[in-house]
């Protein structure tokens, strides 16, 4: 496990039981999306890194990059991360949020990658299958990789299904060599 995904585990369980506490578990995915997404920009990286910097500058400007519709605890949140240096995990806080988040709302979000376009009836059977087997309500996304050959390679949280030829066709490589 990584040190980053150590320390953001406190801070995501904070900002999730602040989430539910307030029944605003969407207005925190998307606060903490913005603010993962604002501290991708090289710029405001070396601004907020930068030790020359006072923290209530580097606090105004994450406030002022996060939007004017931040609620007490939200901008509360943001202040405890400036004050502790913690805005290099948010990132990660996101990613362990939006896990908390889809336990809590009985969700799954599931990438399915093929090396064609999914018919509408092929993504509905996929979708059908995955909520039975989870037991959750499934969140599609597809996309298109040519260098698939054929199949499919579908992908929950951390869990993968390969099905794709390609797979295959090592399995056969290893299994003959």
């Amino acid at each position: 496990m990584s040190e980053a995904n150590t320390i953001a585990r406190p801070y995501a369980q904070a900002a999730f039981d602040d989430a539910k506490r307030l029944n605003d578990l969407k207005g925190w995915s998307a606060l903490l999306l913005t603010l993962a997404e604002s501290l991708t920009n090289s710029e405001v990286r070396s601004v907020v890194r930068s030790p020359r910097i006072s923290k209530s500058k580097i606090e105004d400007l994450v406030m002022s990059l996060c939007g004017s519709k931040l609620s007490q605890q939200q901008s509360n949140f943001i202040r405890v991360l400036v004050d502790g240096h913690r805005l290099d995990v948010a990132t990660e806080i996101l990613v362990m949020y939006e896990a908390l988040r889809a336990e809590a709302e009985k969700f799954a979000e599931v990438t399915v990658v093929s090396a064609f376009e999914l018919s509408d009836v092929q993504q509905q059977k996929i979708v059908a299958g995955l909520k039975q087997k989870m037991n959750r309500e499934i969140k599609l996304s597809c996309k298109v990789d040519k260098n698939l050959l054929g199949g499919a390679v579908i992908r929950t949280g951390d869990q993968v299904i390969d099905g794709s030829a390609r797979s295959r066709l090592g399995e056969m490589a290893i299994a003959m060599a």
